[in-house]
């Protein structure tokens, strides 16, 4: 198929409103002392808890996740559907939302928050645990919508076989759905961790911006440009690791999709 040539001139704007700000950001990398600004104490602290809590919420994505997507995967199209679309609920809501969404539900006022409050004098809000919570509340869509179309694309069929030759549900389980699908829970994985690396909104409503406690990199980017935390220097040098950790997921993925076609 031919392109048609006036198709060109939006399709540069689309591709320049994605690279441009991108080239921006890097504009203002000060490389002198990028080393300094990135391995700041300040920056280390945000970095070392980011990559702490996004790996705890990539390990509850994959335990609570996985189940999930094979129910989905393996559900009559009906239910299939509604499970699917509460999944992908996160995905689109404001992340801004989801954080309130999470103090309704586990703040000290509520549904879950406030008995457990009274009980026990424990509150989730605005502690570490809280920011793991968060990052898993939006990473999990999408490992979870990763691995149930990988095992979609799998079928059930060498399941069946096994199913006829005796094997029980667990052993399945266990020995031919998982082991079919692992490059999907693979990527399933590498894509809720770059989500929960990345994750802001939710975070800080819920878990809140106190260093060392709470303030991933996100945040210390965020409050770096009002004036607290790290300097803006170190700010732009956390954004550019971001970005390059993202880039190299995304294009780690695109490698083995192809390699996977191939």
């Amino acid at each position: 198929m031919t392109v048609p040539k006036p198709l060109y001139v939006p399709a540069l704007i689309a591709l320049a409103l994605l690279v441009a700000p991108i080239i921006g950001l890097v504009s203002r990398v000060r490389w002198e002392t990028l080393g300094s600004d990135l391995f700041s104490s300040a920056s280390l602290t945000a970095l070392g808890l980011s990559l702490v809590t996004a790996g705890f919420a990539t390990l509850g994505c994959i335990v609570f996740g996985t189940p999930l997507a094979v129910i989905i995967a393996r559900a009559e199209t009906r239910w299939a559907s509604v499970l699917r679309a509460v999944v992908l609920i996160p995905l689109v809501l404001p992340p801004m939302v989801g954080g309130l969404a999470l103090l309704s539900l586990l703040g000290r006022s509520g549904l879950v928050g406030k008995p457990l409050f009274e009980a026990t004098g424990f509150s989730l809000p605005y502690t570490t645990a809280a920011v793991v919570v968060a990052q898993t509340f939006v990473a999990l869509p999408f490992y979870v919508i990763t691995v149930e179309g990988a095992l979609r694309t799998a079928g059930g069929g060498y399941e069946q076989i096994a199913a006829t030759l005796g094997a029980g549900r667990w052993r399945v389980l266990g020995r031919i759905t998982l082991p079919l699908v692992l490059p999907g829970l693979a990527a399933g994985a590498a894509l809720a961790f770059a989500r929960a690396l990345g994750e802001f909104g939710a975070t800080a409503l819920f878990a809140g911006n106190s260093p060392g406690v709470t303030q991933t990199m996100p945040l210390a980017i965020y409050t770096a440009f009002n004036g607290v935390g790290v300097t803006q220097d170190s700010a732009v040098a956390l954004s550019l690791l971001l970005l390059v950790s993202t880039a190299v997921i995304v294009l780690g993925l695109r490698s083995w999709r192809q390699d996977a076609i191939r």
